[in-house]
């Protein structure tokens, strides 16, 4: 960590979208230099400086880092999807960047693995879809060689907040017309009616944790956990943006075991995801403050502002 307020030259890839584009604000307001890497479709924040990629051209991605003459002090990777990606990162970046931190997802454990509260390790993990493939991100960072550069794995529960939609399980995951059923008095269906144990994080509490951590040796080639400070059911979640809303939350229970025969890439997330942030404090890293009922509060009205990118 950098608690000289040191000027940092940092590369955001995927600063466009949710998460990113608070990350690039918010590296913007500590002072720091930075430049996005997209494909170009949505335009980045002012004060950024713009690269154009698409990183799924492996050429075009190195040629566009490479002619930008930069030696990073961090690269913050937003959009590491699967195990070539990660691999890009390290051919490309291990002589351009001091640090880099990826994003991975607390839905990487097995879930009949789980402990409660879970912890960095674990017996079992996903091995398809998008949790298993952000499992392999994380296994070609621990095995391969990076050089001089060291690298931090996050996995953040549920993230929440302004530019995203609302909703943590189904029927109503990031559900575009959730806050428009709850107005109109109607009934929300979730899975196991709600019951499962959510950990979830602000978006600017978890974009304030990665620019702490930069600098900082003891998240040298960690993984972390990363939630916010309160544990709650799913549905819960559901009656505060309903409180918020003055209304009344109807809930409806899916069974789980009907719901899964036709839904597998569910399957990770339908289990209680909570966790020891031990790890994280002893680092002596910002843990996430934001209650949840004043990190809704804030969504939610962004929300009836009409400011949602998706």
């Amino acid at each position: 960590m950098y608690r000289d307020n040191k000027k940092l030259k940092l590369l955001i890839i995927g600063g466009s979208g949710f998460v990113s584009s608070h990350l690039v604000r918010k590296a913007l307001e500590y002072g720091h230099e930075v430049w996005v890497l997209t494909r170009g479709g949505r335009p980045v924040p002012e004060g950024a400086i713009s690269l154009k990629a698409d990183r799924s051209d492996g050429q075009a991605f190195k040629s566009v880092i490479r002619s930008a003459g930069i030696r990073w002090d961090a690269v913050l990777d937003c959009i590491c999807m699967d195990a070539e990606n990660a691999r890009q990162d390290i051919e490309v970046f291990s002589k351009l960047a001091k640090q880099l931190l990826v994003i991975s997802t607390d839905i990487v454990y097995e879930p009949g693995s789980r402990s409660f509260p879970q912890t960095e390790e674990c017996k079992g993990w996903i091995t398809e879809g998008y949790a298993g493939n952000k499992r392999l991100c994380e296994l070609e960072f621990m095995n391969a060689g990076t050089g001089d550069m060291s690298w931090t794995i996050l996995r953040p529960g549920h993230i929440y907040g302004p530019g995203s939609q609302l909703g943590c399980l189904p029927l109503h995951q990031r559900d575009p017309e959730l806050l428009e059923r709850l107005l109109g008095g109607k009934p929300i269906s979730l899975a196991g009616g709600g019951h499962f144990l959510l950990h979830p994080v602000f978006v600017l509490d978890l974009c304030e944790l990665m620019l702490d951590l930069l600098g900082n040796e003891k998240a040298d080639n960690e993984i972390f956990c990363v939630g916010g400070p309160d544990v709650i059911e799913c549905r819960k979640y559901y009656e505060i943006i309903a409180g918020i809303l003055k209304v009344e939350a109807k809930i409806e229970t899916v069974p789980v075991d009907s719901f899964i025969p036709d839904h597998p890439e569910a399957v990770p997330s339908l289990c209680h995801r909570i966790y020891d942030l031990s790890r994280l404090k002893a680092a002596g890293a910002k843990l996430p403050a934001t209650s949840i009922e004043k990190g809704l509060r804030l969504h939610v009205e962004s929300l009836l502002q009409g400011q949602e990118r998706a």
